[in-house]
């Protein structure tokens, strides 16, 4: 294997890519109580955020509406047990899971927002990342808001309540707020007795309603649903906002953008979304078995076995698999109890923080030519220490296939791709990145395939082009400049 480059050694041990979060809301009209429902929901959402957690519920049929709230920093197990969810009454209400993007890892920015204005009360969960959050929150904090948080969700629950001041229902204020904010968000809100549901135009992030008996929900995946014993009505279209009540479901698709138009986030279905879920009428385990036949078609090589990194490279190394005629063999051994919240190891440590989440399985490898498949490689860091120990428990040969196309421009939308200097990709070539890793061979996902993914969607496609569906920002909402990145993204796409 040779030697690991400068590169590696200066920056950070940690490479996973993060989602921003994981939004839960239910209304049972028959009036029984949702906190363990909405527990429940929020355990199956686990994987879309490890940092925090939280419930807001409250009860529509008592005559002064009061939220009661928990939240906290860790997993769902570890925010929320009997003693804290018997007493949470209520028959409407809102959970989230987090993973910073924007805003500081503090139990001040944990959600549900739960606000209290002249109109009542709000309980909100966001997923996605607003690329005006910093514009907007200048303007509010101008005219006399006071910030409890970090987080762009928070002026987005501003805009609602100022915007319910001078309109009829919550709802027209949701749409009206919506029309303010850019960006990415997924919204799950409760008011006195409706929970309304909003998309961004674009579709960046999923949003889907089900039923159980008498009971609507609003959540991130269809996992979700499954988990809580309830049924999939639909996807939550782009732009659009829906409002659950006893009378039923209504709609506004006035912030609907034509087809076209729309750019949904490929990584929902290659890493982010769980394997049993369906994002817009496309299954997300399909979606990645199609990956890993690509790139078996594109790149194929001689080997003995293929094997996937957990979770999200296992069902594209079974399509690779399928397509190739190699055998499938598990590879690797995951610590299930290992959240994104644990104890990293010191660099003087002599831990891995990557062995601690994975083993390999030596039976499996040991005088074998290995195929690993892995969603993506950001800053290469993972992708060194997995290949070294492929090798350590005796593979002859590992040959890397990603099943996504080189990382060369950041996400401003709620995955936290960093700054391009921080992008192996972006000053490496391919031949490079194989020879920093230690692989045999080096494989991506040819960029003309993301399409074939998400068959009949548009997709954003930014982070690998630098052509975003919408202008990007020159301040993040961590205040990071990216007037050269985006100049740069400019001169390229002319």
């Amino acid at each position: 294997m040779e030697k690991t480059s400068s590169y590696l050694n200066n920056t950070t041990p940690w490479d996973d890519l993060h989602e921003e979060c994981g939004v839960f809301g239910i209304y049972d009209f028959d009036g029984n109580d949702v906190a363990s429902t909405i527990y429940y929901g929020l355990f199956a959402l686990q994987h879309r955020g490890q940092e925090s957690a939280g419930i807001a519920v409250s009860s529509t049929k008592d005559k002064n509406i009061k939220v009661t709230s928990h939240k906290g920093m860790g997993l769902v197990n570890e925010v929320f047990n009997r003693e804290i969810l018997e007493p949470m009454k209520g028959d409407l209400g809102v959970g989230h899971v987090r993973y910073s993007t924007a805003g500081s890892s503090t139990r001040e920015n944990a959600q549900p927002l739960v606000l209290n204005y002249v109109k009542g009360t709000l309980a909100l969960a966001h997923n996605g990342n607003l690329i005006n959050a910093n514009e907007l929150r200048k303007e509010l904090a101008r005219s006399g808001a006071i910030f409890q948080t970090t987080i762009d969700s928070e002026v987005i629950a501003y805009h609602i309540a100022r915007e319910r001041l001078k309109t009829d229902t919550v709802q027209d204020a949701v749409r009206e707020a919506c029309k303010k904010i850019k960006g990415a968000y997924s919204l799950v809100i409760s008011s006195p007795r409706k929970l309304i549901g909003a998309r961004d135009p674009y579709g960046f992030k999923p949003l889907c309603i089900g039923k159980r008996d008498n009971a609507y929900i609003i959540t991130s995946e269809t996992c979700a649903l499954d988990t809580v014993g309830a049924t999939f009505v639909r996807d939550v279209l782009p732009g659009e906002v829906v409002t659950i009540t006893p009378d039923g479901i209504s709609s506004d698709t006035s912030m609907c953008l034509p087809k076209c138009n729309e750019a949904r986030c490929i990584f929902e279905y290659i890493y982010f979304a769980r394997c049993d879920s369906r994002i817009d009428g496309v299954s997300v385990y399909e979606s990645r078995l199609r990956a890993g036949r690509f790139l078996a078609q594109d790149t194929p090589v001689e080997a003995d076995i293929v094997t996937g990194v957990p979770e999200s490279g296992n069902a594209a190394a079974l399509g690779y698999s399928m397509e190739s005629g190699i055998p499938y063999e598990p590879a690797f051994v995951k610590n299930t109890y290992v959240g994104r919240t644990f104890i990293k190891p010191k660099q003087s440590s002599r831990e891995s923080s990557v062995q601690v989440k994975l083993n390999v399985l030596r039976e499996a490898v040991a005088g074998k030519r290995v195929v690993m498949i892995d969603d993506s490689i950001v800053r290469g860091t993972t992708s060194d220490r997995i290949v070294k120990m492929l090798r350590e428990a005796g593979a002859t040969e590992v040959h890397v296939r990603i099943s996504s196309p080189p990382f060369l421009w950041p996400c401003y939308f709620g995955t936290d791709i960093p700054e391009r200097e921080q992008l192996i990709a972006y000053n490496h070539s391919i031949e490079d990145i194989r020879k920093i890793i230690g692989a045999d061979t080096l494989g991506y996902l040819e960029l003309d395939r993301l399409s074939q993914l998400a068959p009949g969607l548009n997709i954003c496609q930014g982070c690998f082009t630098g052509k975003y569906p919408m202008e990007p920002p020159k301040e993040d909402i961590r205040g990071e400049y990216f007037d050269k990145e985006i100049d740069m993204a400019k001169k390229e796409n002319n």
